[in-house]
């Protein structure tokens, strides 16, 4: 079992930054591919970045050049760092692990039910 906890979500004011983290524990499997989603309600949740056990990262288009995910393996901790935030930002922020083991297809793009692990989220609030 692999459990993960997100922290650091809050409000700011757009053009602001912000850092997620996302403590994990349990299964070393983990390390392999872990992603950051978000979701709105009535949308589907959106992967944001992921990060590869060597540390490759892929980003969403949508936060392409303003999020970028980052890791403390030492620590196991994931980090999603957020910079010049937006409005459409606004989201509830989750922490996904043990995705593929395929570095190649550790990717913003590919969707929530490929992970097994999730914590309970955190919460970003970007007003204009």
């Amino acid at each position: 079992q692999v459990q993960l906890v997100e922290s650091g979500g809050g409000s700011v004011q757009a053009g602001g930054s912000l850092r997620l983290s996302c403590a994990a524990s349990g299964d070393a499997s983990i390390s392999y591919c872990m992603a950051w989603f978000r979701h709105v309600p009535g949308q589907e949740r959106e992967g944001v970045a992921t990060i590869y056990r060597d540390g490759t990262t892929t980003v969403a288009e949508s936060v392409k050049g303003r999020f970028t995910a980052s890791k403390d393996d030492a620590r196991d901790i994931l980090y999603l760092n957020m910079d010049r935030l937006k409005p459409e930002d606004t989201a509830m922020y989750y922490c996904a692990a043990d995705g593929t083991q395929d570095r190649h297809k550790c990717d913003a793009s590919v969707g929530p039910d490929e992970y097994r692990y999730w914590g309970r989220g955190t919460q970003v609030t970007v007003s204009s």
